[in-house]
């Protein structure tokens, strides 16, 4: 067979690529006779680019599909698409020069749900590319009927269930995305504001939004500060506006922050809505939903939040009631999307009441992997106080299957048989209860999260034909959705199914670029894989992605780590174009243990002892450790050793020597081919093409077998290659070529196979029993010039020639006495015996030899 040279990915990769049967990926729900595996994948936002991040994840969730497969398992790896959300819109609104209010509300859909699918196109192509084992045949496509009515259904079904309701309430609101937000889509950042001392009717309060004076309800003391307690129940008048407000004790004020005294505006932040609720206090709205001033802040009305707050601390200065201000750090909440300051502003909005208990109940029961990264949806969980906000004001989402009755006012939520409905387009069929049958339509839409924390459910064949089969396997996400959707996941499997969504969460971390940063454009450290693609290889890139980091721990790109990745697909294509070079005519069948010498038999036991070790790591998700192992053994076990030790027999007469190496070779072949499958498809699959039949991609995972891992022959196959190495060492430092041979090699221990050594050597090898007879000659005396020197100065040439030319033997003996004497110009002088060094030959039998000490053995080289 023909086998090139050099491995060129460019070449092998499209190649697989192309002539894949996907359908061997495929999930049968018909197979009861194999454990399932289904897995929750993540479903990417169609931006068009299949970022690092998503590849990294991706990378992960791979190499667990296809190892679960090789194990025997029926897995679903499905595809999803999260398609709704704003910046499908603000991009659609950028490319056609509109904005969403300018083309009617179907037109602006459609353009965005066709922006939609070529970008989804884009991205499906990166994952081909890159390898992913993904069944396609069981994608979704979260702006299809065919899934919203899911999402539909679910509302339709928590609505009865008493879990989904309309309220009017204080919600987080982005006025740039003029939208409600949830709590888990509010960012927090540090910032420098200032805090404003305000006289206020003869109490003095601190303040850090003095732009919410219009909206302010009340002012607040804690009881116990002795200070204020005579104005508790008192009336104040707020500054600038005039409007009575009460005096009320809290014991939630801190006497220590400013002046002790606040005010309580609806909304400054949740903290006004504790006291607005549990006071009973009036709501004043100074905000509206375009980030704007009401009418009841006045001559303000109109202004921006920033152009307010600065005119009002002008009049507060202006009329004296402005006497101090103070730097104050606080956390401002952001957007996420936008990073816009959210304000709460109290809006009809529909909500899905969260069950803290059951959501903890739940996550008790789910694997965590990391298991430390349960603390953050646990932290999350105990800090909930708000239901769970699920309308927004936008259109390019699921719509919220309801209508209004135009004559009573009562809500009709659709039935789930009329779904999947669009209320704006769509009347109800049938009448309210009160006989109209006109309706208003709810125009807002549901939160992104509602269709993707569905998910679990749909991937284990909720509201389908088949038969469900929840809880899923695994769920992999990064740490960064934790509080979003894997809470909101929980959440809804339990109160839709009473079921946890699945069995394993894994947990990945964020690719940080090489400057250290996490990847941004701004910071021009972002890497896309298709550029690591075009540069070296998609298995390059996935063996970064393994070898990286460990889950849950963020992952730095580095180039120099892609070079590392090449040069070992390299280094194994050398050592799997040799092995084919000898299996060219081989027909491999099993050969009985006794047939095997010894170093095949200890290349096996460390191939089985890592086959033990690597499926220990893959159950425990650890791919970096896969990963290194198989690179260690291959590049250190295989290629630098075993390889240089059977060559002789590879190349030699003795067929039966020949045999043993050609079948511990295949083994091996044929176990590496498995063992890459799930990090290098496109490499495992060209080395397994010439030694297997089929894909190896259906084959199964290397099982290790026990009675071949032999401690004892690993000691005798680690001698044996310590003396190759040793005597390819000293062959080295003498000069002499590494396929030189020498007189005789003797070794004194026990080895029962010498065949690999001769080979190796190229040389006589024998075997001794016992202790070698070692004669140490003097050959040479070597005067110590650093302590003659300074000893004897002047006289220190006379010696050191005299020296020289005295009998080795005699000066041995004379040093073994404890002194030296030696004639100079006709004086007898004594020298201390650290005036020489005397250089002796090793004799054995008469024989000048060396000898090498081989973990304790000797190995005597006769010259």
């Amino acid at each position: 067979m023909t086998i090139p040279k050099e491995y060129d990915p460019h070449i092998i990769e499209p190649k697989w690529r192309d002539s894949w049967d996907m359908s061997m990926y495929h999930f049968d729900w018909k197979d009861n006779s194999r454990p399932q595996y289904i897995i929750d994948t993540p479903p990417p936002y169609p931006t068009g680019n299949f970022h690092i991040g998503n590849s990294l994840n991706w990378c992960y969730i791979d190499f667990v599909a296809r190892y679960k497969r090789m194990c025997g398992y029926n897995v679903m790896f499905p595809q999803g698409w999260d398609c709704h959300g704003l910046p499908t819109e603000v991009k659609v609104e950028e490319i056609h020069g509109i904005t969403k209010n300018e083309v009617p509300r179907e037109e602006f859909r459609r353009m965005c749900h066709e922006l939609t699918v070529g970008n989804i196109e884009k991205m499906r192509q990166t994952m081909l590319n890159l390898g992913f084992s993904t069944d396609w045949s069981n994608e979704f496509v979260t702006m299809e009927p065919e899934y919203y009515s899911k999402t539909q259904r679910s509302f339709r079904k928590m609505y009865d269930m008493d879990r989904l309701y309309q309220s009017e309430h204080p919600v987080n609101w982005c006025p740039r995305c003029e939208t409600a937000i949830a709590f888990a889509e509010v960012e927090y950042d540090s910032r420098e504001t200032k805090l404003n001392y305000l006289h206020f009717d003869g109490l003095q309060i601190a303040t850090s939004r003095p732009e919410l004076l219009a909206a302010c309800v009340a002012v607040a003391i804690n009881p116990e500060d002795d200070r204020y307690k005579e104005n508790l129940g008192s009336t104040v008048k707020v500054p600038l506006f005039g409007h009575d407000v009460k005096v009320i004790g809290d014991k939630d004020v801190d006497p220590a922050f400013g002046t002790g005294v606040v005010m309580i505006c609806t909304f400054g932040d949740k903290q006004d809505v504790r006291w607005w609720i549990e006071h009973g206090l009036p709501l004043r709205k100074a905000i509206d939903k375009n980030g704007l001033m009401t009418a009841i802040a006045g001559k303000y009305e109109g202004m921006t939040i920033p152009e307010c707050k600065q005119a009002i601390i002008n009049d507060l200065e202006a009329e004296g009631y402005l006497f101090e201000q103070k730097p104050l750090e606080q956390n401002v909440g952001k957007c996420w999307r936008c990073d816009t300051p959210i304000e709460i502003l109290s809006e009809r909005q529909w909500f899905i009441k969260i069950d803290n208990e059951e959501i903890a109940k739940a996550a008790n029961e789910i694997e965590w992997l990391p298991e430390y990264m349960k603390v953050r949806l646990d932290n999350w969980n105990n800090t909930m106080e708000w239901d769970w906000c699920i309308s927004r004001q936008r259109l390019f989402a699921t719509p919220i299957p309801v209508w209004y009755c135009k004559d009573c006012g009562e809500v009709m939520v659709a039935k789930e048989e009329w779904m999947p409905i669009d209320p704006t387009t769509q009347q109800p069929p049938e009448a309210c209860n009160c006989g109209c049958t006109e309706f208003e339509a709810e125009e807002d839409v549901l939160d992104t999260w509602m269709d993707s924390s569905i998910t679990a459910l749909h991937v284990s064949g909720w509201l389908t034909d088949h038969e469900m089969r929840l809880p899923t396997q695994l769920r992999p996400q990064g740490h960064d959705i934790i509080r979003t959707w894997a809470f909101y996941t929980i959440l809804r499997s339990m109160a839709i199914q009473g079921k946890r969504p699945w069995d394993s969460i894994l947990i990945n971390g964020m690719v940080l670029g090489e400057d250290g940063h996490k990847m941004s454009k701004s910071l021009g450290n972002v890497i896309s894989p298709e550029e690591v693609i075009k540069d070296y290889s998609a298995d390059s890139f996935r063996q970064w992605a393994a070898i990286g980091g460990s889950p849950g721990s963020d992952v730095m790109f580095r180039w120099k780590d892609v070079v590392s990745a090449s040069r070992f697909f390299a280094k194994m294509w050398s050592i799997y174009r040799f092995s084919m070079s000898h299996l060219e005519e081989y027909e491999h069948s099993e050969m009985d243990v006794d047939e095997l010498k010894i170093v095949d038999r200890w290349l096996l036991s460390n191939l089985n002892r890592l086959i033990s070790s690597v499926t220990d790591s893959m159950e425990a998700y650890q791919f970096d450790e896969t990963f290194k192992a198989v690179r260690g053994f291959t590049w250190d076990v295989l290629a630098d050793n075993y390889i240089e030790l059977v060559k002789a027999r590879l190349y030699g007469d003795d067929e039966a020597g020949k045999k043993a190496a050609r079948y511990t070779l295949h083994v091996a072949i044929d176990a590496l081919s498995r063992m890459l499958a799930p990090f290098a498809p496109f490499f495992a699959e060209e080395m397994f093409s010439r030694i297997g039949e089929g894909s190896v991609h259906v084959q199964s995972w290397p099982q290790s077998s026990e009675s071949l891992i032999n401690s004892d022959i690993e000691a005798s196959g680690e001698f044996i290659k310590d003396i190759a190495s040793s005597v390819r060492r000293y062959k080295s430092e003498h000069g002499m070529a590494l396929n030189a041979p020498l007189e005789k090699i003797e070794i004194y221990g026990t080895l029962a196979d010498i065949t690999d050594v001769l080979g190796a050597t190229n040389s006589p090898v024998e075997v001794i029993a016992g202790e070698p007879d070692f004669e140490h000659v003097p050959v040479n005396v070597k005067p110590n010039m650093g302590v003659i020197g300074p000893k004897f100065r002047g006289q220190a040439k006379d010696i050191i020639n005299a020296l020289t030319e005295e009998n080795p033997k005699k000066i041995a003996d004379e040093i073994a006495n404890g002194k030296i004497t030696v004639k100079v110009n006709g004086d007898m002088l004594e020298l201390d015996p650290e005036c020489v060094d005397i250089e002796k030959e090793v004799v054995s039998a008469g024989r000048a030899v060396d000898v090498l000490d081989i973990n304790g053995v000797p190995v005597v080289i006769v010259r």
